[in-house]
């Protein structure tokens, strides 16, 4: 999951910062760096993670902001605090400034000893934000970018598609606050998918369809979850296979029925009805992995459709989609399989959610939708 952090050092009175501090926990920031001197104060306002640079907090921030570096980084007198705080199992974030491609190498130097590394550029935005994301992305370390505001942290969490996990908000505004973490909560998130055995198909006659055509090219294995119970949703696989019968259109996903919720970013669901040029849903693939895309049209259509239904550990989900050979579900291989092959017995992929919704939106009530 994507997190943010907020940085509640910068305000000169503990009234300002204890300020900070209670935005940002009521935000939902993972954590929170704080002056050592403020440590026992902010512990009792809240449970969340604390950074700070001494030893009283739950992890001990080490700062790399030197303009000149040594032409060996192990030299850096910091370094050497590291590792003293690794050997007594502390939990340690170093924060580098990327002032020249040697703080880069001091950066990746950092991340392979530490927990976390931050790192804040001056005269920056991307270029060695991607180079470290590439080159840590099978450490055992959690990049984290140091931003300004909303706008920069949209872009940390997006760079190389993969992203940092998680940005470090350097701003004592609550407004910001409140939308970093609306975009940490629009962020990717990993959905865990499983197998629903087929048990009844059945021809319903015409109604409406939705076609929602993305702004964004989607590939083979990709769809979007959408049925008839919020509860229950299927993946339905993306229009990017080839047909005898029309070209493949790699933007889009041929949904189902107007009355079906689609999910979107942050665990929200909309309906298939209400969806317009310019709104967010979620990309998923056979693996659970997921990415917003914008959708840049919906096209609503008459069309004769198809009830399908699927057990899961005895409770049936439900969903109708268009009869007609190029719509495809995924299978538990996480191949696509038409509906016009699909068979009482088959297995497909679904996305199950015990909450209810209130507004499209998970809430822990009882829901019936049959």
């Amino acid at each position: 999951m994507k997190f943010f952090w907020v940085d509640a050092t910068a305000q000169e009175s503990w009234d300002e910062r204890k300020t900070v501090i209670t935005a940002s926990l009521e935000s939902g920031a993972s954590g929170i760096v704080v002056r050592s001197e403020d440590a026992k104060k902010a512990a009792k306002l809240g449970k969340v993670k604390l950074i700070c640079e001494g030893e009283e907090c739950d992890c001990t921030l080490v700062r790399f902001t030197e303009e000149e570096l040594p032409s060996s980084l192990e030299e850096l007198e910091g370094v050497a605090r590291v590792r003293e705080l690794k050997n007594k199992g502390k939990e340690v974030a170093a924060y580098v400034e990327i002032l020249s491609k040697a703080h880069e190498r001091l950066a990746a130097l950092l991340a392979r000893l530490t927990d976390y590394i931050i790192v804040v550029g001056k005269d920056w935005k991307v270029i060695p934000l991607e180079n470290l994301i590439a080159e840590l992305q099978k450490e055992d370390v959690r990049v984290i970018a140091g931003v300004k505001n909303a706008e920069e942290a949209k872009l940390a969490l997006e760079t190389l598609e993969v992203g940092t996990d998680g940005v470090l908000l350097e701003s004592s505004d609550i407004n910001e606050i409140k939308r970093v973490s609306s975009v940490v909560s629009r962020s990717v998130e990993k959905l865990e998918l499983t197998c629903a055995k087929v048990v009844n198909l059945k021809q319903v006659g015409m109604g409406d369809r939705v076609c929602i055509d993305t702004a964004s090219l989607l590939k083979i294995g990709e769809g979007m979850l959408v049925g008839s119970q919020a509860a229950g949703l299927f993946l339905i696989h993306s229009e990017t296979l080839e047909s005898e019968y029309v070209a493949s259109r790699p933007f889009r996903v041929n949904a189902g029925a107007v009355h079906a919720y689609v999910l979107a970013p942050g665990g929200k669901t909309r309906y298939l009805s209400e969806l317009k040029a310019g709104d967010e849903v979620l990309a998923v693939d056979a693996k659970g992995n997921t990415r917003r895309v914008v959708v840049g049209r919906v096209k609503i259509e008459r069309r004769p459709l198809m009830l399908i239904e699927a057990e899961v550990k005895g409770r049936v989900y439900k969903t109708l989609l268009q009869n007609a050979e190029t719509i495809n579900l995924v299978t538990k291989d996480g191949k696509p399989i038409s509906v016009a092959k699909l068979k009482v017995g088959d297995e497909v992929l679904i996305y199950c959610a015990s909450e209810g919704r209130h507004f499209g939106m998970e809430v822990e009530e009882t829901v019936i939708e049959r």
